[in-house]
């Protein structure tokens, strides 16, 4: 996994950080965030799955002490030439999430975060201990934020069937291990609904808010499909900002984002 995502680093930001679809669906995250913490702008966040470093940069531009993590050293290195301009730069080092509870860290955590997908590497066994590490690095009432992909999701659904392609289309539907391709190679991707996540983490968490993230606008391989699109994107945008509210259609979306509060 580690090579996959290696290989990809030099590529991510073109790819997906800066695309139509990425930016759109990257500001809901964002918004969420911020109205989850609109009074706080002074919290200690452990980012993982940081990739390049956009999230984290948001996060330290908003005030936060931010130690911002992936598995990838070419992942890190591209995100430590981002934080030049940056005054409460954030603190970017290598690391594997299944290490996390042999990690120290000078302080615990507000609020551990992963975005887009990261925890979806984890298979069911590695997920369950990593809310048991993650419960151990949080100050008490500490969050875990993350955006997950569950196992439907309407558009693609859509988009594979009407190119005939049914085996595509409902390729998330399984409790096995898929092959995603991420900018052409290969990576170990489960899917979880959202009743999974808060099966796997009852024991020390209580469930927040859960809102789906892409239930309109379409996944990110789909860019250059929309790139001429945009007016049609932006209808899509509109709908996504009504529907994020309904947190039942989380399942059916790109997507979704889960808070959950330490016990």
């Amino acid at each position: 996994m580690t090579e996959s995502f290696d290989i990809s680093a030099p590529f991510y930001d073109d790819v997906f950080t800066n695309s139509h679809i990425g930016k759109l669906q990257r500001k809901l995250v964002h918004d969420f965030l911020s109205n989850t913490f609109a009074e706080n702008k002074n919290l200690d966040i452990l980012e993982i799955n940081c990739g390049t470093g956009h999230d984290a940069l948001w996060l330290a531009n908003q005030g936060h002490r931010v130690i911002a993590t992936d598995i990838s050293s070419e992942m890190i290195k591209v995100a430590n030439t981002k934080v030049l301009s940056i005054s409460n730069q954030p603190e970017f080092c290598q690391l594997d999430i299944n290490r996390l509870e042999e990690t120290h860290f000078n302080t615990s955590f507000d609020l551990i975060f992963s975005d887009f997908g990261g925890l979806n590497c984890l298979s069911p066994l590695q997920l369950e201990s990593f809310f048991v590490s993650a419960k151990k690095k949080l100050k008490p009432k500490g969050r875990i934020i993350g955006v997950i992909m569950p196992k439907h999701c309407i558009i693609e659904n859509l988009y594979f069937l009407t190119k005939g392609n049914p085996k595509k289309a409902y390729r998330r539907n399984t409790n096995n291990v898929v092959q995603a391709n991420v900018d052409g190679n290969h990576v170990n991707t489960w899917y979880y609904n959202p009743d999974a996540i808060i099966k796997m983490a009852n024991n020390f968490f209580t469930i927040d808010r859960i809102s789906p993230i892409g239930l309109c606008i379409p996944p990110s391989y789909l860019e250059d499909f929309f790139k001429k699109k945009l007016r049609f994107l932006k209808i899509l945008q509109t709908l996504d900002t009504i529907f994020k509210r309904f947190s039942f259609l989380s399942k059916y979306s790109d997507h979704y984002i889960i808070s959950l509060t330490k016990r």
